[in-house]
């Protein structure tokens, strides 16, 4: 399916696209269709080492999938605990495409452990992945944001309520919240937009039958989140329509929050 011809054509960074069937696919097939290129910063050692694993030629699928709906689409692979790798992603990205309008924030370091077994490293992990390197994408998009694209310019980053049991994940995706907060005030001048997503629980893989049925018996919905339903509201975000949404935190999750 061909994008539209003719129409303003923008490129977007996304990250944590590591497999085609989670929230950033998604994300991507639904900017892909809606005129956007694309840049995609992956980690395949860390979805390597995730119980889900990889499947050979997923990837590659995917990003037939984005260039067959119109998308120029760049990949590349990015370790982003690695304090030097935020800067070189946007510094490629401008290389491959010119100047980045939008910065989609959807990767994660996320290992389960609570407050007695986490470990200093895997805290320090997760802090250098879901905080650290946003933080550090963020300030890069910005210093290379060009004047003429203000109004334009997105900021999107996917967050969790997942804490008790997830301590690190769910410590560094509240201080994720913060560093997005912030953009959206210290940014706004430049036309740039910030915000941050909770889709609530969406079966990417992760959920065995019992967690799905219990989750589910939450949603008053009666029916779990899909990654089509996040990607939908984050390219509202994106899009020029969505310019006047800045610095909120948008619970999207069919009214789990609610049921807490």
């Amino acid at each position: 399916m061909k994008s539209q011809e003719n129409v303003e054509r923008l490129t977007a960074v996304v990250t944590g696209v590591g497999r085609s069937t989670n929230i950033g696919a998604a994300i991507c097939r639904r900017l892909a269709t809606d005129g956007w290129d694309l840049v995609l910063p992956v980690w395949t050692a860390y979805e390597q080492r995730m119980p889900w694993g990889t499947t050979p030629g997923d990837l590659d699928g995917l990003v037939a999938d984005l260039r067959e709906r119109g998308a120029r689409v760049t990949l590349l692979e990015a370790d982003l605990a690695d304090p030097a790798v935020p800067d070189r992603v946007v510094e490629q990205a401008r290389e491959a495409h010119g100047a980045v309008a939008a910065l989609v924030l959807s990767h994660a370091e996320s290992v389960d452990s609570a407050i007695a077994d986490t470990t200093v490293q895997s805290f320090d992990r997760h802090m250098a992945v879901n905080a650290r390197a946003p933080w550090q994408l963020i300030r890069a998009f910005a210093a290379q944001f060009p004047a003429e694209l203000a109004g334009r310019g997105r900021i999107v980053a996917l967050t969790s309520d997942h804490v008790a049991f997830n301590l690190p994940y769910g410590a560094s995706k509240g201080a994720l919240d913060r560093i997005v907060i912030a953009a959206a005030k210290e940014l706004g001048s430049a036309g740039i937009r910030a915000n941050v997503v909770n889709p609530g629980p969406v079966d990417t893989g992760w959920m065995d039958d019992t967690v799905r049925a219990d989750l589910t018996a939450l949603q008053p919905t009666g029916t779990l989140g899909t990654p089509d339903d996040a990607a939908r509201l984050i390219a509202f975000l994106l899009s020029a329509d969505g310019g006047w949404v800045n610095g909120q935190l948008l619970k999207s999750d069919g009214g789990f929050s609610i049921s807490l």
